[in-house]
């Protein structure tokens, strides 16, 4: 009885708009900081390295970024009101849910290798942002049409206006052929 009713609880605290995170991403994390009366936000843009096991409110990220040398990780409750919003900035294909000995490297070897259209597969995106992304494209006009529709489109050329006059050939080149007849 009383786990139904937690349930129902967090149920008004839960966000619907949270992405769908995971091991490897960059992402851009837009929180809210009160400093005594005024309130702004901060960006803290970084490396997800850990998504913990909790379920509902109680879901947290753990994101790393190096600044100057020394490396610096925040958790996140991902359904926290002072999260404004979560973007990913890059997706990268990891094979380990925890990505701690990313806390060792530096340089080069702190890079991950990207992975193309992973978000875009992700079973979880909603079907108002594939539209939203669909419709950027066509604004964009990036869409290339089928090579069928290009050919069909093209005007028709003629046998004399592909002819082109070839030039004269050299006098050295005229002997030359002369003597071979």
């Amino acid at each position: 009885m009383t786990h139904t009713l937690v349930q129902e609880i967090e149920k008004q605290f839960t966000k619907k708009d949270v992405p769908v995170l995971r091991p490897g991403y960059a992402v851009r994390v837009h929180q809210k900081i009160r400093e005594g009366e005024k309130e702004r936000v901060q960006i803290f843009e970084g490396l997800v390295i850990s998504l913990n096991s909790g379920h509902g409110v109680s879901k947290m990220v753990t994101v790393r970024k190096v600044i100057e040398g020394i490396g610096v990780e925040k958790i996140f409750p991902l359904h926290s009101p002072n999260i404004v919003k979560i973007e990913i900035v890059k997706t990268s294909g990891v094979r380990r849910a925890k990505l701690y000995y990313m806390r060792g490297l530096a340089g080069k070897s702190a890079r991950l290798r990207s992975k193309l259209g992973l978000m875009a597969e992700d079973e979880k995106m909603t079907k108002e942002k594939t539209k939203e992304l669909a419709e950027e494209l066509l604004e964009e006009e990036e869409v290339v049409a089928p090579a069928e529709e290009v050919v069909a489109e093209a005007p028709e050329v003629k046998a004399e206006e592909t002819t082109a006059e070839a030039p004269e050939p050299k006098a050295e080149e005229v002997t030359a052929e002369a003597e071979q007849k």
